[in-house]
């Protein structure tokens, strides 16, 4: 089994700043590449950031400039520091990894929630 698991969400004032964590646990041979979706009400779950096993990252044309993605000293762990936020933020963010165990699969975490006010 493989298990991810976020934490770092919360309600926070526009132009503040958070940072989400998200670890990968369990019978893992390697992770190809770690991600962070959102989702907020009455939309599509959406891409936000990414980084591959070689430290390629990529971001959403709404956060570049604002959040980065990194991975953590052990290699299951990845962050995403969010600075100047806005309400637009607001979502339930979702870590993803595409992790080999056997066989390459995409694994979810439960997400956790970010809330920024005006």
């Amino acid at each position: 089994q493989v298990q991810l698991v976020e934490s770092g969400g919360g309600l926070v004032q526009a132009g503040g700043s958070l940072r989400l964590s998200c670890a990968a646990s369990g019978s893992i041979l390697s992770i190809n590449a770690m991600d962070w979706y959102r989702q907020a009400p009455g939309n599509q779950r959406e891409l936000v950031a990414s980084i591959t096993s070689g430290g390629t990252t990529n971001y959403a044309d709404s956060v570049k400039g604002r959040f980065t993605i990194s991975r953590g000293n052990a290699a299951n762990t990845v962050y995403l520091q969010m600075n100047s936020l806005k309400p637009d933020d607001t979502a339930v963010y979702y870590c993803h990894g595409l992790i080999t165990r056997f066989v390459v699969r995409s694994y979810w975490g439960r997400g956790t929630q970010v809330t920024v006010s005006s």
